[in-house]
């Protein structure tokens, strides 16, 4: 910290302990306004919630969508909104593990599917439950004992899926192998191999590629694949994931991340949003949001800004929301999907759609990374200190301030990705681990003003701050000098 700064900062300290020592008691705290992409997403959570039934989503062929569940969970957890619908989809997740991660209720054994296990650890440790008790079961063994081992040659470290008949290549994605790798840093020791793996699907050009197979079968690294191509959902993923490798300690992890950033940057477009690939090229708020999210994860706030603000453009409001007023927070896919809402409402038939694209985006907008979601308390607002008042109402002297379900190969029907689900795969959830902001502690904007009152004259108190401050103004001017 260049030392101008670290006098300002210690005179702002100064000041403030100063303060209270005169005033008996440290400045009140209350909640300012929350930046408007926090109250964006916070929105966005609530009317996600409200889609929720007996704690769990539906989807377009079942009444649950234990893939979009999932999305929605981690969500609602990113946010902080709505804890009993929180608890009450984690409880019916951990109650539907084998719905979601095998055949069983389709009458096929034998069938553990590698990503959907993945996914649920990663939820269960986003949920703060316990990852090795979740439904009675132990996530975090099932998946290591799904990562390929060194007989699996250039495959060591794969997350895959266990099944009784050969079944032929693996379906497991990027998507999944960053969720393995999120779900291991979070429940215990992080395997390095899973990590190698991850990087190895990374190009030259820092993006990642979607499936580590070609055509032809697996394939040693992106680079080794002519034509790779390069996704930014993918990427997007790979760089949260990799970022919680980094955190965790893991050799390389923090290189690749910061690489698959930069090529992050150089596909957002002038309006902020993104596009994915194949079906999902043209700009859409699943991306977008997972992109976002990612970008704020790496502390690229600029980019992360432009694309929460090409998120907010696609959320309905009470006074854009038109025909869809009723459905305010809700997230279109896209541009076309929101004009045809605000003039037609949110149709039954598109209310999956809307599900999808929300959950996803609103992550862009909260901006905390998955590797903090359940760590880090969600973003609400940044306390500033007050006096005995709150922003809305009078000073009131007083003697001391008071603190005032779809299979699981199935992925999501129609052009609309889930959050975290490509084509073929359990939909995956989705950046900067983004920290609550510490409480302020500097004196009022009003001043004095905000200082309680105990009936003796403040000429003296007026005084002394002045002389601090005086003292303060001094030493930052010297500062300034040798810093220069």
């Amino acid at each position: 910290m260049p030392l101008s700064r670290r006098l300002t900062t210690g005179l702002g300290m100064a000041t403030v302990t100063a303060l209270a020592a005169i005033t008996g008691a440290p400045p009140a705290v209350v909640a300012a306004p929350a930046p408007a992409h926090v109250t964006a997403a916070r929105e966005a959570a609530s009317w996600l919630a409200g889609e929720f039934t007996d704690g769990s989503l539906p989807g377009p062929f079942a009444p649950e969508d234990w893939g979009l569940t999932i999305d929605g969970l981690v969500a609602l957890s990113a946010t902080g909104v709505d804890a009993p619908t929180r608890q009450a989809a984690a409880a019916q997740v951990a109650r539907h593990v084998r719905s979601y991660n095998s055949y069983d209720d389709w009458g096929i054994e034998g069938f553990t599917d590698g990503g959907a296990t993945a996914k649920l650890l990663y939820a269960a440790a986003a949920a703060d439950a316990d990852p090795t008790d979740f439904g009675g079961y132990d996530l975090r063994a099932e998946t290591l004992s799904l990562i390929a081992t060194a007989d699996a040659g250039h495959q060591r470290g794969r997350i895959t899926s266990r099944t009784t008949a050969d079944s032929g290549p693996d379906a497991s994605n990027t998507f999944d192998q960053s969720f393995a790798v999120l779900g291991l840093a979070r429940s215990g020791d992080l395997p390095q191999d899973t990590v190698d793996f991850l990087i190895r699907q990374q190009c030259a050009a820092g993006g990642f590629r979607l499936y580590p197979d070609a055509a032809d079968g697996p394939s040693p690294s992106c680079d080794d694949q002519p034509g790779a191509t390069l996704d930014v959902d993918s990427t997007a993923m790979a760089v949260q994931a990799l970022l919680a490798a980094a955190e965790d300690g893991a050799p390389g992890a923090g290189d690749a991340a910061r690489k698959g950033a930069d090529w992050l940057v150089t596909q957002q477009h002038t309006d902020g949003s993104f596009g994915g690939s194949g079906p999902t090229t043209g700009a859409n708020s699943n991306s977008t949001g997972l992109a976002g999210q990612a970008l704020a994860a790496a502390g690229r706030d600029d980019e992360a800004a432009r694309a929460a603000k090409a998120l907010a453009a696609l959320q309905l409001t009470a006074g854009n929301g038109g025909a869809a007023s009723a459905d305010a927070g809700a997230i279109a896919y896209n541009t076309d999907g929101f004009t045809t809402a605000a003039a037609a409402g949110i149709t039954d038939t598109d209310r999956d759609q809307w599900r999808r694209a929300t959950a996803q985006a609103l992550l862009g907008l909260a901006q905390v990374p998955l590797g903090r979601i359940g760590l880090d308390p969600p973003p609400t607002s940044h306390p500033t200190p007050t006096g005995t008042a709150s922003p809305t109402a009078p000073a009131t002297p007083t003697a001391s301030p008071t603190l005032t379900t779809s299979p699981p190969p199935t992925g999501t029907a129609g052009p609309t990705p889930s959050v975290t689900s490509p084509p073929a795969t359990p939909a995956p959830t989705t950046a900067a681990p983004t920290t609550a902001a510490p409480p302020i502690t500097t004196p009022a904007a009003s001043g004095l003003g905000g200082l309680p009152t105990t009936g003796a004259a403040i000429g003296s108190y007026l005084l002394i701050a002045l002389l601090l401050i005086g003292g303060g103004v001094t030493l930052l001017v010297l500062g300034r000098r040798r810093a220069g």
